[in-house]
């Protein structure tokens, strides 16, 4: 219990300018407060730590609070700001580290409702005159959203009007883009975010997440403190160096963080305020960005060898410490020789996932069990080439030689002999082993040295082609051509991002093969029309999986991540697929069923983590798939006490 005679925790927290004031705000309302209060904590060397309290009366000049400390469903954290389905029918109280009320009430993204203030509101929290007569809806606003952003014709502009949006209303952002997800799912994440990147110093105004540069060496634990949130669950770091197919971004690929984050909420319903995105600053060796007066980053060449592991350990060593065991830490953009060495490094002692790695394998296996409904077969009766031997390329590629494993119960190295991979020297051998880097090595089957990409179609004879590379039209009309004469309905996946960097469109696919090819792309293309048949061109979108898959680890409190629950995820994704998306050539569900698919991937992953003994939230829920749902952030507006 804490007590103040004269009120003096209510006038330093900013709850009201004087005791008087106060009064007349709890005059008006039967409900409690809800406060927060930044209490010294017990836990060595934190700084402080928030708690939440109601307000249970307040008379004779004392505020008299209750600790509550009872967990709700979504990820065992309190529910706080009430963003989660399981309290939507809750009254809340807009605070941050105080209550919010008149012009600053405006000026909170995470609680401004703009016009769909109520009278009542207005009333209660010194609205009135700050706002025009009318209230409006949230549905209403939205449609008056999204006929603004179809008024922009360039995509970086939409990308612009999105982030302030999130800025000033941070419900109305989520309830846009979950509304209409498959019209602005391109505007703030891939292809829109990779040139928001490249033009990052341009167009920034507001800083979105945490900087970690080399200057904060020594001082990471502290400057992770400075975050105003403390229950994160999710982390998207990067250090920029290998941003989509656009190479070196230094700390303008913050970018990639905050619109992954995006999506963790809008897709896959984490809490905004359990979302932490950062960017590690280690410099950039991209000359343009050196020379650009504009860049925002530090303006020296990468730090490389012991001075880069020390201060991503220090990093890593920080965020276990200040957020704890349970927090997911995704990595995101990092260049080959330090993504896999990092997650092989933290695996075992942090709960890690890199997207580039895992999510895009998992999605890419997805897509493919559901292609064998089309085509008959199981994954060991296909061959796989690739082009691109980088992180996607062999993740994808080893985790489809697990599946087959798993499915045959041959030994993996027998399965890997069905999986072949191109890079920038050609076809990878046996002959070049003692060349190649680590990661490749698994790869190198007996076989002559083949240049070029349509020789290696020709001699392989593979069933599925996939684009890994970041070199756009590599699948050249030649090469789609040499497919369709090997196989009846040859698969061809072009992951590469942003579009330009795509092996080749939807458009080529389709003609080039007769409209046989099975067909699905890392960016969006439009239908194409072929000899008079409509075609919806899929997207291997990473949007499918790793929403789903950080909310299972999430609400089963997994602290690991094994192999297994990627398999999980990329099964549920699969079987979402039915037989009208089959008919329109699609080998991935639409994206507007994207929350029910999320969950459903989410209750498949926390199944797999308390089968496999990784889960610490006990006991199990007993439906998963309701629990999962339950546990999902929602957008709509709720009534302010």
């Amino acid at each position: 219990m804490i007590s103040s005679n004269r009120c003096n925790f209510l006038s330093n927290s900013g709850l009201a300018g004087s005791c008087s004031s106060f009064s007349r705000v709890q005059r008006r309302h039967s409900c409690p407060f809800r406060v927060l209060a930044v209490a010294p904590s017990s836990r060595s060397g934190d700084r402080n730590s928030s708690v939440v309290m109601d307000l249970k009366d307040v008379k004779d000049g004392s505020a008299v609070l209750d600790v509550n400390d009872n967990p709700t469903v979504g990820g065992g954290v309190q529910d706080a700001y009430g963003e989660d389905r399981a309290t939507e029918d809750q009254f809340v109280t807009p605070w941050s580290l105080s209550v919010a009320s008149g012009y600053s009430l405006l000026r909170d993204p995470r609680h401004n409702k703009g016009l769909a203030f109520s009278q009542r509101e207005r009333d209660t929290h010194y609205l009135r005159g700050l706002l025009p007569p009318t209230v409006i809806s949230q549905d209403t606003q939205v449609k008056k959203m999204i006929q603004h952003m179809r008024q922009y014709d360039v995509p970086l502009h939409k990308y612009m009007a999105m982030m302030n949006l999130q800025e000033t209303n941070e419900r109305l952002f989520y309830k846009l883009l979950i509304d209409h997800v498959e019209e602005l799912l391109p505007v703030v994440y891939t292809p829109t975010v990779g040139e928001a990147c490249q033009k990052y110093g341009s167009i920034f105004l507001k800083p979105q997440g945490l900087y970690i540069s080399l200057k904060e060496k020594g001082r990471i634990l502290e400057t992770l403190r400075n975050w105003p949130e403390k229950d994160i669950q999710v982390i998207v770091v990067t250090d920029g160096e290998r941003i989509l197919g656009l190479g070196d971004l230094g700390c303008q690929g913050m970018g990639i963080p905050v619109g992954k984050l995006s999506l963790y909420t809008a897709l896959g319903g984490v809490r905004p305020s359990a979302c932490l995105p950062i960017t590690i600053d280690v410099g950039t060796n991209n000359p343009k960005l050196l020379n650009d007066e504009l860049y925002i980053g530090l303006k020296q060449r990468r730090a490389t060898g012991q001075e880069y592991a020390e201060l991503i350990h220090e990093f890593m060593t920080a965020v276990k410490q200040n957020y704890g065991e349970k927090v997911l830490i995704q990595f995101e953009d990092f260049a080959n020789h330090n993504a896999f060495h990092l997650l092989e490094k933290y695996s075992s002692t942090h709960l890690v996932f890199n997207d580039d790695i895992q999510g895009t394998a998992s999605v890419v296996l997805a897509g493919l069990m559901a292609a064998l409904k089309v085509v008959g077969g199981s994954l060991a009766d296909h061959r796989f080439l690739f082009l691109g031997a980088g992180e996607a390329g062999t993740g994808i590629a080893e985790l489809i030689a697990l599946e087959t494993s798993k499915q045959t119960n041959a030994p993996l190295e027998e399965i890997r002999r069905n999986i072949w991979l191109v890079d920038s020297k050609g076809l990878i051998v046996s002959s070049r082993k003692e060349t190649l880097q680590h990661f490749k090595k698994p790869w190198a089957h007996e076989h002559e040295p083949v240049k070029e990409l349509v020789e290696a179609v020709k001699k392989i004879k593979p069933t599925v082609l996939i684009g890994t590379s970041g070199q756009g039209r590599t699948f050249t009309k030649e090469v789609v051509e040499a497919m369709a004469a090997i196989n009846e309905k040859p698969i061809i996946l072009a992951l590469s991002n942003p579009t330009s960097q795509s092996e080749c469109t939807a458009e080529e696919a389709y003609k080039w093969s007769q409209g046989r090819a099975i067909f699905a792309s890392g960016s969006p293309f439009p239908p194409v029309e072929y000899n008079g048949k409509v075609f919806i061109p899929g997207q291997a979108n990473n949007a499918y999986i790793f929403p789903g898959f950080g909310l299972g680890l999430i609400m089963s409190g997994t602290i690991r991540v094994h192999n297994d629950l990627l398999l999980a995820a990329s099964e549920a994704l699969a079987s979402q697929v039915t037989q009208a998306d089959f008919d329109k050539g699609l080998i991935y569900p639409p994206f507007t069923n994207i929350r029910k698919i999320s969950a459903h991937i989410a209750a498949k992953v926390a199944a797999k983590a308390y089968e496999l003994g990784l889960a610490t939230r006990l006991p199990q829920p007993k439906d998963l798939l309701k629990y999962a749902e339950s546990s999902m952030y929602t957008p709509t507006y709720r009534s302010y006490r």
